[in-house]
């Protein structure tokens, strides 16, 4: 009756594996993009490209090897490109999009090359420069993923003036640079530029930073950030960007200014569901571009079988979460059984530098739900492996009940963090208690074993508790 059972639209995380999902158990599956190369944001705009330059930026930087050497900090001429320190990117984007280009290939799923916007909820019109075709789907996932917000009051045409796309081609380094946001994008940056030498400014609305984060590893981050050279200004809104006197301005609220060699706006992103003509399936973004969707990322209010996943749906906006989001999608379209949802707890990587890894309750969630709850840590700066690598800042902190020692978040700062942050995912995945990396053996030098000396720590102070507690009984 149709052209395909299972049309997706976006080739990043969440429309690849939702395509190569459906395609795996059988089902007839095309997939569109309208861009030059597969992959989307995350592999040529966006995760890859920035991960690769962090790379750089900390070998270069001699980020982690200045206090164990003596070395001061590396200052590089500021007549270096991104591009020339970027000199992995094109190896590492060509590789992923080859091995993407490739698993759908092995999949069978046919690749339509255009632009999709819907007639209705079984047919989209697939537009390019050479092509207009029309097919037909039983069901459809929308992964168009998102571009970065650009609110009016920002002039993105000034050429000193960059969002976290366009960011990446600068000509060369700035010697400074204001980043208007303190969440994910801009603190990676910001820890990116500072460590190549750029004097950097974060204005940020609220009282912190990355507000989610586990307090103590928040004032961690921020004490590193400032330490790399990063100026926070904190409870301040902008309320204007322009040229004063020629000069590149941030006007704030307490009518101060900000000048501005380079100017990064990181507030957000954006759904790409302008051009999908969503209403003729009676679907409505919201004021950014993101669908709403339901427990099985079916599109509410939508006709027919229409699903969407990734970016497009906003939070969490992970790459991570996104694949899973596909896969669930395909798997629910079709009655599969296979997947049936996504794992209620995921960790969160941020790249900074440092790294930070995160998962679960932090201390104030715990203390907002009302879990008598209890801590332990461990300091890289007392393991061989912290001293050896020369990271003598970072910590993994253990969250658990004070009940049954079950492991409720664990929270990770310092080199390997966001690799670190999936031991204690899998132990908390089967509901263990911090018991289980006492029974362990972890190798030595490394950073695992901070999980072990992390859990002593926590029983040591849940004894401790136990015996102040007797002593005033």
């Amino acid at each position: 009756m149709y052209d395909y059972d299972w049309l997706v639209i976006g080739s990043g995380p969440a429309g690849e594996k939702g395509a190569a999902q459906a395609a795996y158990f059988g089902k007839r599956v095309a997939l569109v993009e309208k861009a030059a190369h597969v992959g989307g944001a995350c592999i040529h705009t966006g995760t890859l490209p920035s991960k690769t330059l962090r790379e750089t930026a900390v070998y270069l930087s001699g980020f982690q090897k200045r206090e164990l050497y003596g070395s001061a900090h590396l200052t590089l001429g500021h007549q270096v490109s991104l591009a020339d320190l970027m000199c992995r990117q094109a190896a590492v984007i060509d590789t992923q999009a080859e091995r993407l280009r490739q698993n759908l290939e092995q999949h069978k799923v046919d690749f339509l090359r255009g632009e999709a916007r819907f007639v209705d909820e079984h047919t989209v019109d697939i537009v390019g420069a050479d092509v207009h075709d029309r097919v037909t789907a039983d069901a459809i996932l929308i992964a168009v993923g998102s571009s970065p917000f650009r609110p009016s009051y920002v002039p993105f045409e000034d050429p000193d003036v960059d969002d976290s796309d366009s960011i990446l081609r600068l000509p060369t380094i700035p010697k400074q640079m204001v980043i208007l946001g303190g969440g994910v994008i801009g603190c990676e940056y910001a820890s990116i530029f500072a460590a190549l030498g750029t004097q950097v400014t974060i204005v940020e609305g609220r009282d912190q930073i990355l507000g989610f984060l586990d307090h103590e590893i928040n004032e961690r981050l921020t004490a590193q950030l400032q330490k790399l050279g990063c100026r926070l200004v904190l409870k301040k809104e902008v309320i204007d960007v322009g040229r004063k006197n020629g000069k590149l301005v941030c006007s704030l609220d307490d009518g101060s200014d900000l000048e501005c060699e380079r100017l990064l706006f990181a507030g957000g992103r954006s759904g790409n569901t302008q051009r999908l003509l969503l209403e003729r399936i009676g679907a409505r973004p919201d004021g950014r571009g993101l669908i709403h969707c339901d427990e099985h990322y079916r599109v509410l209010g939508a006709r027919g079988r229409v699903y969407a996943a990734g970016d497009v749906i906003g939070f969490p906006a992970l790459a991570s979460v996104a694949m899973e989001q596909g896969r669930v999608a395909a798997c629910h379209a079709f009655d599969l059984g296979y997947k049936t949802s996504v794992a209620p707890e995921f960790p969160y990587g941020l790249y900074t530098i440092p790294e930070v890894g995160t998962i679960g309750h932090s201390e104030e969630s715990a203390k907002k739900a009302g879990i008598d709850y209890e801590v332990g840590r461990a300091h890289y700066r007392d393991q061989a492996r912290g001293q050896i690598i020369g990271d003598l800042d970072g910590m993994v902190k253990l969250v658990f009940s004070a009940v049954d020692k079950k492991l409720l978040g664990v929270h990770v700062i310092g080199e390997r963090a966001t690799e670190l942050v999936h031991i204690g995912q899998a132990v908390m995945h089967f509901s263990a208690t911090i018991d289980h990396f006492i029974e362990q053996v972890f190798n030595f030098p490394s950073l695992g074993e901070l999980y072990k000396y992390a859990a002593y720590d926590g029983l040591g102070r849940l004894g401790s508790r136990a015996q102040r507690a007797n002593t005033n009984g």
